[in-house]
């Protein structure tokens, strides 16, 4: 999720692009490295013991694998200060070497392109504690307000392996999903990602077991642990009936039930601009977190404190942000757009950011009008600051600006404006969600989707709003009947048409980088540029 609020100014921490200094680490972690590429992943079977008393944990994971190519060194990326304790496969222990957070395992056995094979790692450790999540992530120790242990995961960004062995790369996704066994003391509950399958009671401790069968992206692997009270119910979707459940903390179930009334309202709307809930099979649940929130996969963290807008707050300024749970609506939508649809590289992060924080609008629009959209979509522009473009580096880890949300936001928007078709515009997105289905995908391939499914050669439109940090200007005199235009603050080639209201009515002009001139049936009065399109305008008087 890792939201902005004006991001909290968060960025203000961040170096920006054109000073980083990337180091080899950043390259091990940002990169398909050989010893990534050979294999596919198949499964991950999880299994972790967490001890909140000493904020301990210690497990294993068996990753099962499909040999692509010959190669006998195998990453696995795990962060200090956990380590691995051995690494098993069929019953030998394999040697490896360290190079900072990245491992590189010598498998003893010949890899043939075609098999299949799996390999344990076993680990252990005090895991990273977040000091801001999601924001900085970790585990997140605390208590409740009965005095009971309170945990959670979140490690967007900073990788799951931050706390369990992994392929930490956002490429490549177990086929098969992850198997995930959470051991925590018997007065608590733990709660993973997809259905829970079985508990076992061992005395002074409780394992639950939870699974996955879809593919998942690592980030959105999680670990919850509290004293919580479930409540569900069935959801008659698109695809078939859903299983939405919620855990939460016992002392909050009355206000839950309430607030999450938002939960099947915000399936209803998704579904109607998306197409069906990606992950029918490992059902849909909300679980109370003590942080803010994050799009963990079937398995969406909520911290807003039972409340409308962001934490009680309206990010667009004008009202409608308080119409609806801002975690709820936007988390939720994450699982089209991070989860179904997953980056290649995080560098692309705003195929998570832009869309599902213009869904925040088209949540807006199913249920409040097109209006009541516009007006917030338009709103949270006050928190575009234009600092670096929305793409990030490539095969480094680093991502773009946190314009990717807003700015995002205001770039799908505006295409809607360019199609004048909004049943065409839901096609576009629906078919986007059935394209890539399950799907790790580049800007790229989605750009170029989109482009071809509009009928547009969106090209320029792409570069100017993603890759620079320009708004374009629409510059503009009258002279009488006639209107005189052009664009400054553009790429070359930029031609993007926009719709001008002229004495109150509507109509399209096409600006380029040279003056332009249309002429009027009668004096103009009054000139403004519609506010749908994401540009700047300016009146020059003669």
């Amino acid at each position: 999720m890792k939201h902005v609020l004006v991001i909290s100014i968060f960025l203000l921490s961040c170096l920006t692009v054109f000073s980083q200094n990337f180091t080899r680490q950043d390259t091990l972690r940002g990169s398909i490295t050989a010893e990534r590429a050979w294999w596919n992943l198949i499964h991950y079977d999880l299994i972790v013991e967490v001890q909140p008393d000493n904020r301990f944990i210690q497990g294993s994971n068996t990753i099962t694998y499909e040999v692509l190519d010959k190669n006998e060194v195998m990453q696995i990326d795990l962060q200090a200060p956990m380590k691995i304790d051995k690494i098993l496969q069929n019953g030998k222990e394999l040697s490896f070497t360290s190079e900072g957070n990245a491992h590189f395992i010598n498998l003893q056995q010949k890899q043939k392109k075609g098999e299949t094979d799996k390999l344990t790692v076993y680990f252990s450790g005090k895991p990273k504690e977040a000091i801001r999540p999601p924001w900085d992530g970790g585990f997140t120790w605390r208590k409740d307000s009965n005095g009971k242990h309170f945990i959670a995961t979140s490690n967007q960004g900073i990788g799951a392996s931050i706390w369990w062995p992994n392929k930490d790369h956002s490429y490549d996704e177990p086929d098969k999903g992850i198997g995930l066994a959470i051991e925590v003391p018997s007065s608590l509950v733990a709660v993973g990602n997809g259905r829970l399958i079985k508990t076992e009671d061992k005395g002074a401790t409780k394992i639950w077991h939870w699974k996955v069968v879809n593919p998942i992206n690592n980030y959105g692997v999680n670990i919850n642990v509290g004293d919580y009270v479930h409540f569900g119910e069935k959801y008659k979707g698109l695809k078939d009936e859903l299983d939405m459940d919620y855990w939460v903390l016992r002392e909050n179930e009355p206000k839950a039930k309430k607030q999450f009334l938002q939960a099947p309202m915000m399936m209803k709307a998704f579904e109607h601009w998306f197409g069906p809930y990606p992950f029918y099979e490992d059902s849909f649940k909300l679980v109370e977190v003590p942080y803010l929130g994050m799009e963990h996969q079937s398995s969406i963290t909520y911290g807003n404190q039972y409340k409308n807008g962001y934490l009680g707050s309206d990010l667009s300024g004008t009202g409608w942000g308080l119409k609806f749970d801002f975690i709820i609506i936007h988390e939720a939508g994450h699982e089209w757009f991070a989860n179904n649809i997953t980056n290649r590289d995080i560098a692309d992060m705003w195929l998570h950011e832009g869309f599902t924080a213009y869904s925040e609008n088209l949540y807006l629009d199913y249920h409040f009008g097109k209006e009541a959209s516009a007006d917030y979509v338009i709103g949270t522009r006050r928190m575009i600051q234009n600092d670096r473009p929305v793409i990030g580096t490539y095969n480094v880890q680093y991502e773009g600006s946190s314009d990717m949300y807003y700015k995002g936001a205001n770039i799908l928007h505006t295409l809607r404006q360019l199609l004048e078709d909004d049943e065409k515009w839901r096609d576009i997105l629906v078919g986007l969600n059935k394209n890539f289905y399950h799907q790790t995908v580049s800007s790229k391939q989605v750009e170029e989707s989109i482009s071809k499914e509009t009928g547009i050669d969106l090209t320029e439109f792409w570069e100017q709003y993603l890759r620079t940090t320009m708004i374009p200007l629409v510059k503009y005199r009258v002279n009488g009947k006639s209107l005189q235009f052009r664009y400054e603050e553009v790429i070359e080639k930029f031609d993007m048409p926009v719709i001008a209201i002229v004495n109150g009515k509507e109509e399209w002009i096409f600006p380029i980088a040279e003056w332009r001139t249309k002429e009027f049936s009668e004096p103009i009065k009054t000139v403004e540029i519609k506010r749908d399109f994401f540009v700047d305008s300016e009146m020059i008087k003669n």
